[in-house]
């Protein structure tokens, strides 16, 4: 799930080097995400993951997003 869940970050993040992004990055700090970004990256993760956010994502780190999948993915 973690290589899936890359996939969808290197889609929003186009110009950054992602080759050390581990569970522990920071979505924001370490990656560089803002408010715009981390809302494409909910609404990636939703098409890719076939999951339905009703509010808004407050993921901090990558590990969260995937502890989130791992309950919740239907894909």
């Amino acid at each position: 799930m973690f290589e899936r869940l890359l996939k969808v970050i290197k889609e929003n993040l186009p110009d950054k080097d992602l080759s050390n992004v581990t569970e522990n990055s920071r979505l924001i700090e370490d990656l560089g995400m803002d408010s715009i970004g981390m809302m494409m990256l909910s609404m990636s993760i939703e098409d890719e993951f076939g999951v339905l956010f009703d509010a808004p994502v407050t993921f901090k780190t990558v590990k969260d997003v995937l502890d989130y999948l791992e309950k919740n993915a239907t894909k």
